[in-house]
């Protein structure tokens, strides 16, 4: 056997409910991608833009590498640009949890923190990459990351409920996510129900945004999603802890999100199987207010 950690991205469990779900007539089911090696559904993506700049000779290992990020594309960043000996910088929110910036470092990145949100990342990251000849992956932006979970994301579940998926549920943040599953699932059937999950206006929920226009990450295409539901960063707190407490998924808040609004399609439905992605670990969230 010559696996490496590469090997290990993907093919995470799908979990049934066995708590939460008390309508017989539905199946739900949780992707658990916290059982990444780096911990979220990100690895997915990150390998994939890195792997396909450096196959395509867009970056070589004496490129500078800047990404602005939330967190967890940024740590996945990081452990994967370490595996090919990549130098890149990190930029993030000043308010990120002490752990992914930790976590960050761990892997050999530069991070940077940013005092104006993702926004001021994103725009801090452009700057580099126009003046100072920096390369940014630009996952908003960037077919490599959707692609990975048309690729991979999208087959798994088609596979793991022998392809009697109803609905899917994701929380959106580059819609990196939802783009990809949902264009594989549609393929597959198109009666399956792609459900987008953003924050309530007002709302700050770490992972999920409801973007600005001038910030609408470019592969996002309203076509691919059916239905958007709003939650309450209140409402993703407790069904993040109640995750934890019931179905012993230790998760993070974007997780709770997508799990309230799966919830709510589980009780409405007459029957179906909803597949919700559960997009990292908890243990990345312990120095905030989630799990006090």
């Amino acid at each position: 056997m010559n696996y490496t950690i590469i090997d290990q991205i993907g093919n995470t469990p799908i979990v049934k409910s066995i708590a939460l779900n008390t309508n017989p007539n539905v199946e739900l089911y949780f992707k658990l991608e916290g059982n990444n090696p780096g911990g979220s559904v990100k690895d997915r993506a990150a390998y994939n833009m890195i792997k396909t700049a450096l196959d395509s000779k867009a970056i070589t290992k004496n490129t500078r590498l800047i990404e602005a990020t939330s967190g967890n594309t940024g740590i996945a960043l990081a452990m994967i640009a370490g595996i090919f000996n990549l130098d890149i910088e990190l930029v993030m929110p000043e308010t990120a949890t002490r752990e992914r910036v930790q976590t960050m470092k761990a892997y050999g990145a530069k991070v940077t923190l940013h005092p104006e949100g993702i926004e001021g990342a994103r725009d801090y990251a452009a700057k580099k990459v126009e003046n100072e000849e920096y390369f940014s992956f630009n996952q908003f932006a960037n077919d490599a990351n959707w692609k990975a979970h048309y690729n991979t994301t999208g087959p798994e579940i088609w596979r793991d409920t022998k392809g009697e998926v109803t609905h899917f549920v994701s929380s959106m943040g580059t819609t990196g996510t939802i783009m990809g599953t949902s264009t594989y699932l549609k393929e597959k059937k198109k009666t399956v129900q792609i459900i987008g999950v953003q924050p309530k206006e007002g709302s700050k929920i770490p992972g999920i945004r409801k973007w600005p226009d001038k910030y609408l990450p470019k592969i996002f295409n309203s076509s691919k999603v059916d239905v958007i539901y709003e939650v309450s960063k209140e409402e993703a707190i407790a069904m993040s802890r109640k995750l934890a407490k019931e179905e012993g998924i230790f998760a993070g808040m974007s997780s709770g999100g997508a799990t309230t609004v799966a919830l709510r399609l589980a009780n409405e439905l007459k029957e179906g199987v909803v597949v919700s992605i559960i997009c990292d670990r908890g243990d990345r969230y312990l120095s905030s207010e989630l799990f006090e």
